[in-house]
């Protein structure tokens, strides 16, 4: 299974960007899909999780009712649409798989992940 996130780049405050998240190498559908993200010196944190049906989402406090998760199975993508962007949003973005169909939000918790896309949020 391989990962691939991109989308990333530089927005204005208030802005929106959309990432997305290919899978190669098996069928996306068995798969759950989160999104993680990385600022500068700080530990890894969960921003979202849908399960493979796409019927089920978990978000990050931080990010609830500005980001959205969402999944295209035929085309093996999975989607995060953020809007209303901060500052505090910049970090790299990561995407990651696991085979279980729980709404985990632990980076251990996840088998395969993506190289990571670089969001930058000026002020």
């Amino acid at each position: 299974v391989q990962l691939q996130a991109f989308g990333g780049g530089l927005v204005e405050t208030g802005g929106s960007l959309r990432l997305s998240c290919a899978l190669s190498g098996r069928l996306f559908t068995p798969y759950t899909v989160g999104w993680f993200r990385q600022a500068p010196g700080k530990e890894r944190e969960f921003v979202g999780v849908i399960l493979g049906s796409g019927s089920s989402r978990r978000y990050a406090d931080s990010v609830k009712g500005r980001f959205t998760i969402s999944r295209d199975n035929p085309k093996n993508t999975a989607y995060l649409q953020m809007n209303s962007l901060k500052p505090e949003d910049t970090a790299i973005y990561y995407c990651a798989a696991r085979s279980i169909w729980t709404l985990e939000t632990q980076p251990r918790l996840f088998d395969y992940w993506g190289q990571g896309t670089e969001v930058t949020v000026s002020s």
